[in-house]
């Protein structure tokens, strides 16, 4: 967590807006910011359409997107953060509205 906390801090110095952490366990942390798939864009909803597993596969943990309905054409991906400390302020406006994405 400390080299994430660096890392994010290190991609505002260079002006990047948005960085794409993903937490796998205590002790991984998945860096989609420069590197990786259309995955990334998949946005926070405190009622997503979606939920992300860690699965493991020949030695290696891979993050998994399972739907939770059938999504529409032009329909957003969405998947709910996890509960955190830092608070980030949530814009979702969905009557379940936690507040906050973590």
């Amino acid at each position: 967590q400390v080299l994430a906390d660096m890392q994010e801090k290190h991609y505002t110095q260079e002006g990047i807006g948005s960085s794409y952490l993903f937490c796998v366990d205590h002790s991984t942390i998945i860096d989609a910011t420069k590197c990786s798939n259309l995955a990334r864009f998949i946005n926070h909803c405190c009622m997503p359409n979606c939920y992300t597993k860690v699965i493991t596969i020949q030695a290696q943990k891979k993050i998994v997107i399972y739907l939770k309905q059938a999504i529409g054409i032009n329909e957003e991906i969405t998947y709910k953060f996890p509960i955190e400390d830092t608070k980030i302020p949530c814009l979702c406006r969905t009557e379940s509205c936690r507040g906050t994405l973590n």
